[in-house]
């Protein structure tokens, strides 16, 4: 990964981005899982979700840690 990147002079660091990004995938996982009714068969609901966004999170960073 990068050190830095640069929005209009702001520099952010890459993985407040990515975040961000796991943020905005995860919860439309949620709203799809939740239309389907698959949160009836997790036990608890917020650790599931929780443990989504972490490899939401770990499969962007995988896949965006060649980009230099």
């Amino acid at each position: 990964m990068i050190g830095e990147v640069s929005i209009y002079g702001l520099y952010l660091p890459p993985l407040l981005l990515l975040t961000l990004a796991a943020l905005v995938v995860s919860r439309v996982f949620n709203l799809v899982l939740a239309r389907t009714g698959f949160y009836r068969l997790v036990w608890h609901p917020a650790l599931f979700d929780c443990s989504l966004f972490v490899i939401v999170l770990g499969a962007l960073t995988y896949f965006t840690r060649n980009w230099s």
